[in-house]
C-alpha cells in the first residue's frame, strides 16, 4: 500500500518540529508494509481554515491525484483543532475513499479490506456535533459582548465622521460619476467601471444623479 504522511506543529520556531511524528509514523508504516512515498510537514495553527494551510490541502489533493491508499496522522488534532474544518477533511477522505489513520486513536476510516470502519460514523456525528456546539458557542459570546457593549452605550455601526462626502465619492468613482451622468443603468455602470451596484447606487443617491 502507498502512504502519504502529514505532520503538523503550531509552532513557527525551534521550539517545536515534526521530528518524532514522522520518525512514529514512518514506524508504524514499516510494520504494516505501507510504502511512503510522500512527506507533508507543516507548522501552523490547527485552528486555521482549511484554505489557508496550503501544506495540508496539497497533501489531500497529491493523495486524490495519485491514488494514495492511506494519509498517516499522528493524532486527530493534527489534522486541525477546529471540528468544522476536521470534520470537512474527514469527509472528503471518505468521499474519495482515501484512507485516513490516526495513531494515537488507533483509528482509520477504512479496515484493511476497504470496509469503512464502523466507529467512522460515531467519529462523523461527534465532529458534527461539537462543531455545532463551537459555533453555538462562539455565537454566544458575540452577542453577550455586543450586548454588554450596547448596555455600556457603545454604538454599534459606522463611527460618526467616516461617512464619505460626494465630494469624496467624486474623486473615488470618476468613471461611475461620468456614466451615470451619460445615462448609463446602474448594472451596466457597474460591470463598465468594475464595482459593484450597490456602490452605484451609493454614488447616485449621494451626488443626486
Amino acid at each position: 500500500m502507498r502512504a502519504v504522511i502529514y505532520a503538523r506543529v503550531s509552532s513557527t520556531n525551534d521550539r517545536q518540529n515534526t521530528d518524532r511524528q514522522v520518525s512514529d509514523l514512518t514506524d508504524y508504516a514499516a510494520r504494516n508494509n505501507y510504502e511512503v512515498v510522500k512527506v507533508f510537514e507543516e507548522h501552523i495553527s490547527g485552528a486555521t481554515k482549511n484554505t489557508e494551510r496550503p501544506v495540508l490541502m496539497e497533501c489531500l489533493e497529491y493523495a486524490t491525484t495519485n491514488a494514495i491508499d492511506i494519509i498517516l496522522c499522528s493524532e486527530l488534532s493534527r489534522l486541525g483543532r477546529n471540528c468544522d474544518e476536521v470534520l470537512k477533511n474527514v469527509l472528503q477522505c471518505k468521499d474519495t475513499h482515501t484512507n485516513l489513520y490516526f495513531q494515537k486513536e488507533n483509528l482509520s476510516l477504512f479496515n484493511a479490506d476497504g470496509g469503512e470502519n464502523p466507529y467512522v460514523n460515531i467519529m462523523i456525528a461527534v465532529l458534527g456535533t461539537a462543531a455545532q456546539l463551537e459555533r453555538d458557542n462562539i455565537k454566544f459570546r458575540l452577542n453577550s459582548g455586543r450586548a454588554k457593549y450596547i448596555a455600556e452605550g457603545g454604538r454599534l455601526g459606522r463611527p460618526v465622521g467616516t461617512k464619505k462626502t460626494p465630494e469624496q465619492l467624486s474623486q473615488e468613482y470618476p468613471k461611475v460619476v461620468r456614466e451615470l451622468k451619460k445615462g448609463t443603468s446602474i448594472r451596466r455602470t457597474a460591470k463598465l467601471c468594475d464595482v459593484s451596484a450597490f456602490t452605484v447606487q451609493k454614488v447616485k443617491k449621494a451626488l443626486g444623479i
